[in-house]
């Protein structure tokens, strides 16, 4: 593995392109001003994605008896007919009406609602249709693959009186509220440091690389290489990777506005995430969890970092899986507080842990520790310490379908979903620069380097366009 330093050679423009400099996102309007009339009785849900969290988001909307998946759209005829199957089998009939054109859907008057489960490097385009539809958004993290793109939603939400609720599902957890709430209330003291323990490497969500694993064994000459983010263009590998696409997949829509690539049915489904053109790796991955949960112990939702630092481990910029193994950031926060996060790295544990003047608090969705005994008692503090008491939600999806009609915030509106990736999206331009990004939190844009700025957005392959 290389490791990225200032003289990496790793490509800047092959990762994310080049494009305008850094976007200027205007004050931002909490949703809590909203107030616009939307259902009163049943909430009609479309459904955009049947890959990875697309099944589970459905599955846990169709058992709401307040809401009505009545449509479901795909590019993989496959997963479109997994999805109607699915549904029409909740409500035992044949209603659910079937898109593989998301637009198409977004137009149906009826439809107050979607839920948008797709690839990265598609937020963007999916979201701000909806926004432009008035639909209300239940929509997967991190928020987009380019800050620029997470401006251009947070823009759409708030100019269309949206409620969104963003897949962030930990905050709706009693364990990671009771944690954030010691930290808000001061039981530790005063905050000086704070640990985000993210995973590293590569993963096979898909179960697809034994099928090329066996492919280069009964190759002539085999190939005995089996790790994929080793395999490049010009080798052997590369070129046994590289199929047409199923005539079931319409994969030049599906790689949109990325940059046009072989396609490699590895990079697909639930796999995409390892490659820098559609996705960001186990990073962006998780930073919408983990780092999401910190900012809320502390109370940093509309807030971020001012300085960032990184090193970590790439592959090849050219190879089959392209993200980075092993990562480490240095962040610094208002109020001289410090955050590391990192994957790989055995002095940082997974999960999110607060350190203070007076102790320190972690947890995580295996488990819950800190300093004071006390602390790990119950589900939740004892009244007389919840001086600060955070929103307490009834379910990540039942908490979008109540907002969707009281018209009040989610617990993840899109607003804290925007902030809660940015340190993601900062760190990984620290890695890929080898340099420290300087960041004005107001006006979000990187402070003196003109082609770290750069990374901040990305070129889209034509016709798409972002909003």
């Amino acid at each position: 593995m290389k490791k990225a330093t200032a003289k990496t050679n790793i490509s800047r423009r092959h990762f994310l392109g080049t494009a305008a400099a850094a976007i200027v996102l205007p004050a931002i309007v909490p949703s809590s001003i909203f107030g616009q009339n939307r259902p009163s009785n049943r909430i009609n849900l479309g459904v955009v994605g049947w890959g990875m969290q697309g099944p589970s988001n459905t599955k846990a909307f169709l058992v709401q008896d307040t809401c009505r998946v009545v449509a479901a759209c795909d590019l993989d005829k496959n997963h479109l007919a997994d999805a109607v199957n699915t549904i029409n089998g909740h409500y035992q009939n044949q209603d659910c009406q079937a898109y593989h054109d998301y637009r198409e859907m977004l137009a149906r008057p009826d439809i107050d609602a979607v839920m948008l489960a797709v690839p990265d490097h598609w937020h963007e385009l999916v979201a701000t249709e909806a926004a432009r539809h008035k639909k209300d958004i239940y929509g997967e993290k991190p928020l987009a693959r380019t800050i620029a793109e997470q401006q251009s939603i947070v823009r759409a939400v708030q100019k269309h009186k949206l409620i969104w609720q963003t897949g962030s599902w930990q905050r709706s957890q009693a364990q990671f509220r009771k944690a954030a709430e010691i930290v808000r209330n001061g039981l530790i003291g005063k905050v000086t440091h704070v640990e985000v323990g993210l995973p590293s490497g590569h993963f096979d969500f898909a179960g697809t690389k034994p099928e090329l694993l066996k492919k280069f064994a009964t190759a002539t000459p085999p190939v005995t290489e089996t790790d994929l983010s080793k395999i490049t263009p010009g080798t052997a590998g590369w070129q046994l990777a590289i199929t047409e696409p199923p005539a079931d997949f319409n994969y030049n829509t599906w790689i949109g506005a990325s940059r046009m690539e072989p396609y490699i049915k590895q990079r697909v489904h639930m796999n995409w995430r390892w490659n820098y053109n559609t996705g960001g790796g186990q990073l962006l991955d998780w930073i919408g969890h983990h780092c999401d949960i910190a900012h809320w112990g502390l109370d940093f939702d509309r807030n971020g970092p001012s300085e960032v630092e990184a090193h970590g481990e790439f592959p090849a910029a050219d190879a089959l899986w392209n993200t980075c193994t092993k990562y480490r950031i240095e962040l610094k926060y208002p109020d001289d507080i410090t955050m590391t996060i990192a994957g790989g790295h055995g002095d940082i544990r997974s999960g999110t842990k607060w350190i203070g003047t007076e102790g320190w608090v972690w947890v995580d969705r295996g488990g819950f520790d800190a300093s004071n005994a006390d602390w790990k008692k119950g589900k939740t503090l004892p009244e007389a310490l919840r001086k600060v008491k955070l929103y307490e939600s009834p379910g990540h999806w039942r908490n979008f379908l109540d907002s969707v009609k009281s018209r009040q915030p989610t617990i993840t509106p899109v607003e804290t979903a925007h902030h809660s990736a940015i340190p993601g999206h900062l760190g990984l331009i620290a890695l890929l620069t080898g340099r420290k990004i300087r960041w004005d939190v107001k006006h979000e844009q990187i402070l003196g380097d003109r082609e770290a700025a750069k990374l901040l957005t990305r070129d889209y392959r034509a016709p798409w366009k972002m909003s």
